[in-house]
């Protein structure tokens, strides 16, 4: 069982459970008072820690010592048009497991969805970072426009626009060689493809790295995943050993 919490963990420091929690502890997982839970909250490590209370809608955890360091988690930022609720929810899941460091949807010309649940996008990232072992939950961010989000991006992050295919360089061929320590994001469009407009103000910025991911036409929640793996596989963290855990 782990659970992430944004209370800070250390020894002798209890740490209360929300509703959601106590309830997932005490009727899904039929846990009770005593059981080890792992908990982590993107600041101090993973750590081991014991079931003190649990009742209906409450209860503690009480820390016991950490089990994993605080350790970076490189990855990129993501951005991507909103697409309907179910491929939205494994949009957000997938990309936890794929190391993304921030989620932030953009609404482009073409963007069909027209509401973010962001509690729901929050919920499906804290599940998915649970479950998969990571230290952190990736920083969410509100919608924003296109025209906007450009505006003010950080001069110093460089940012990968998946485009039609054909339009541009494969996606392998522009990270080649390229400098790890270097902050990167992605952005991925609508169902429908960026719109020409918005393709002509990116040729005209200088962080704007446009590139290509096949052939193939792939779904807006595809196209995110894919260039998540494929940066990963050039710049990412798959070739470094798990993180020791101490007992």
């Amino acid at each position: 069982m782990r659970l992430y919490t944004e209370h800070d963990l250390s020894e002798d420091r209890p740490v209360p459970l929300t509703a959601g929690q106590a309830h997932y502890l005490r009727n899904v997982m039929r846990a009770k008072p005593g059981d080890l839970v792992s908990a982590f909250n993107g600041r101090d490590g993973e750590w081991e820690t014991r079931i003190a209370a649990l009742a209906k809608s409450a209860g503690a955890l009480a820390p016991r010592h950490r089990i994993r360091e605080q350790v970076p988690e490189p990855g990129p930022w993501l951005l991507f048009a909103p697409v309907k609720r179910d491929p939205l929810d494994f949009l957000v899941q997938k990309a936890v497991e794929l190391g993304a460091t921030a989620l932030r949807p953009v609404m482009t010309e073409r963007t069909n969805a027209g509401r973010v649940n962001m509690e729901r996008l929050a919920a499906n990232a804290i599940e998915a970072a649970e479950q998969c072992e990571r230290l952190t939950v990736p920083d969410l961010r509100a919608p924003e426009k296109y025209s906007i989000l450009l505006e003010n991006w950080p001069r110093d992050r460089r940012l990968l626009v998946c485009v039609e295919r054909g339009a541009a360089p494969a996606i392998g061929k522009v990270l080649q060689n390229q400098a790890v320590t270097e902050h990167w994001a992605i952005l991925t469009g609508p169902e429908g493809g960026f719109s020409p407009s918005e393709l002509d103000l990116l040729t005209h910025l200088p962080f704007v790295s446009p590139v290509s991911l096949g052939p193939r036409v792939l779904r807006a929640e595809t196209a995110a995943l894919a260039a998540l793996a494929c940066w990963q596989a050039a710049l990412g963290d798959w070739d470094r050993p798990t993180p020791p855990r101490t007992h």
